[in-house]
């Protein structure tokens, strides 16, 4: 059994919404239930992270594409690939002034790398 250490769920700011950079996605993805703001900072999050990585698959493909993410068969959950995003994140905050696609894919490619 793993223990994860709790998410800290921060206060969302309609700046946030301008994922400018990583930790605006990190405040988005962690609103706690109670902001009134949590059902669009929680469907922003997904939308945005989901997004990119859609984008990257699509360019990622046919012979000239270049793989830099591989992802496990079977591939984790949405829910799942997202909380261990923000896991990471949280222990990487010295990408935190980056723009956030930036960092979702440092942490993809630390996570699942392709191999040669």
């Amino acid at each position: 059994m793993v223990f994860l250490p709790p998410v800290i769920a921060h206060a969302v700011s309609e700046k946030d919404f301008e994922v400018q950079a990583t930790e605006n996605i990190v405040n988005l993805c962690t609103a706690s239930p109670d902001d009134p703001l949590y059902h669009q900072a929680i469907n922003f999050c997904h939308g945005y992270l989901v997004g990119a990585f859609h984008y990257y698959e699509v360019t990622s493909m046919g012979p000239a594409g270049i793989k830099l993410v591989c992802l496990p068969d079977p591939r984790p959950s949405r829910n799942t690939s997202i909380d261990m995003f923000i896991e990471w994140a949280n222990s990487h905050r010295q990408y935190w002034n980056e723009p956030p696609v930036e960092t979702e894919f440092r942490f993809l490619m630390e996570k699942w790398p392709c191999k040669p």
